[in-house]
């Protein structure tokens, strides 16, 4: 199935496209950024015809190129909704970037837009097809740890000094709050597959330093706890301004599991301890082949109309969490949810 890939970044270009050389069913059959350079040099290295290169200002002729069924948006967030709504406007398929959109409102536009053409979204949520997450799912889907009862997800690097001009991550139109909606979606992703529920109740933090340039407009900080109808209570914590931090740990009442790193890109680590057990290392697979498994998985979705793992409803679910977080850390009080991450009041 051909890809056109939009936008040509640091995560496009150093993570996403090698790894389609490991996909079964995918590749990249056309490429949308507006350098021309970039258009140029990276065409050439992965062979997309001259006819395959597309600027923003061209793209609306993609509708037209039959090699593209579907294009992944690799764009900064706070573009995301526009740009799914053209791709569905063209008639293709959609893989989106995390987070979905910066507002459950922007999430809801998608997936209408996707149910007027007729095509699939599906949020690229990279997680549920890396071994060491997978395995951690279905062992809490079997109990090993017992009754879970508290998870600790922390997301973290320091940023260099930068500022919102030279870093789309620090510009809130483009980013959102920060490190939540960039890192600390993964801690809140893995505090919901691990429980296989969503929370009841949220409370939170943030924090904005005066006078460091990296953060005039986001925070540097995000801390929350959500409490799960089951009892179970995860702490989550990310920053852009802390000592790196990739880990997730679920404790049971029989077990501890700890990931470390948990949900980078390589390096996957996993220890399980159970009651009356010594304490073992696990390696169920390569975590590198969780990128062209998201790839492979949405295209047979699409050709074999298969169910998607991570649709659009599940990126506005944590969208909407995200704004409940935000909405707690505003008031400084509690926030009670719906079962559909909704907030009560």
């Amino acid at each position: 199935m051909g890809f056109a890939i939009i936008g040509l970044g640091g995560y496009a270009l150093n993570q996403m496209m090698p790894r389609f050389a490991l996909a079964q069913r995918s590749h990249i059959a056309a490429i949308v950024s507006g350098n021309p350079e970039k258009l140029k040099q990276v065409g050439d290295a992965y062979g997309v015809p001259p006819d395959a290169r597309y600027t923003y200002d061209s793209f609306d002729a993609i509708a037209d190129d039959k090699r593209v069924e579907a294009v992944y948006i690799v764009l900064p967030s706070g573009l995301h909704a526009a740009w799914t709504e053209k791709a569905f406007a063209a008639g293709k398929h959609v893989l989106c970037e995390k987070p979905m959109a910066l507002s459950s409102e922007e999430c809801a536009r998608m997936i209408a837009a996707a149910e007027r053409a007729k095509r699939k979204l599906m949020i690229a949520y990279r997680s549920y097809f890396e071994p060491h997450n997978r395995l951690a799912m279905a062992l809490m889907a079997q109990k090993a740890l017992g009754p879970l009862r508290l998870l600790r997800a922390d997301h973290s690097y320091r940023m260099g000094p930068v500022t919102p001009a030279q870093n789309w991550r620090l510009d809130r139109a483009l980013a959102g709050g920060g490190p939540l909606e960039d890192l600390g979606i993964y801690g809140l992703q893995a505090a919901l597959y691990l429980t296989q529920e969503v929370p009841e109740l949220i409370t939170a933090s943030t924090y904005q330093p005066e006078g460091d340039a990296r953060f005039t407009q986001i925070f540097a900080h995000v801390g929350a706890q959500l409490r799960f109808p089951s009892g179970a209570v995860a702490q989550l914590s990310t920053s852009y301004d802390a000592a790196g931090a990739n880990t997730v740990s679920a404790r049971g009442a029989t077990g501890v599991l700890t990931m470390d790193p948990a949900t980078s890109y390589s390096g996957q680590k996993m220890r399980l301890e159970q009651a009356g057990q010594a304490g073992r290392d696990l390696t169920p697979g390569d975590p590198d082949v969780q990128f062209a498994g998201q790839l492979d998985h949405f295209a047979d979705a699409i050709r074999d109309g298969g169910q998607i793992k991570t649709p659009g409803q599940m990126g506005l679910r944590d969208v909407r969490l995200m704004e409940a977080i935000y909405a707690s850390a505003r008031t400084g009080r509690y926030v009670r949810l719906n079962p559909d991450g909704t907030m009560l009041d």
